[in-house]
């Protein structure tokens, strides 16, 4: 869900990509739907599993694991933790609030990205 927000809502400071310590490898049909219901694409959304590389390759990490950083993660850095509730399996209800979390999340995140790009080029 977090990528699909990402690329609508904040495309101008996130080259969002999405990828998962254990994915399904597919994207589950209420995601989906829930991301329509929302005004949200699902196409182009995939399953995949995070790499060395694509880790490495990231300015941020936001980590929805529940699982610490220091058990997962490379550069710590990076990485930022929001607590999340994995819907899978729940109801469709579960996955709106799931949904409107993240979307804050995001939202929030742009905002402040937006901040620093903004006060970045009033010190040049």
């Amino acid at each position: 869900m977090a990528e699909a927000i990402a690329r609508y809502d904040a495309a101008d400071v996130i080259e969002p990509s999405s990828a998962g310590l254990i994915p399904l490898g597919y994207i589950a049909e209420q995601t989906k739907d829930t991301l329509l219901q929302n005004g949200y694409s699902p196409n182009g959304l995939t399953s995949n599993a995070l790499t060395r590389e694509a880790a490495d390759a990231a300015d941020i990490i936001i980590n929805m694991t529940g699982t610490p950083i220091e058990d997962t993660f490379w550069d710590h850095d990076k990485v930022e933790d929001w607590i999340v509730q994995d819907p899978y399996g729940d109801t469709p209800e579960t996955y709106q609030r799931v949904f409107e979390g993240i979307r804050r999340r995001v939202n929030q995140l742009a905002l402040g990205l937006r901040e620093s790009r903004q006060n970045k080029t009033a010190t040049r």
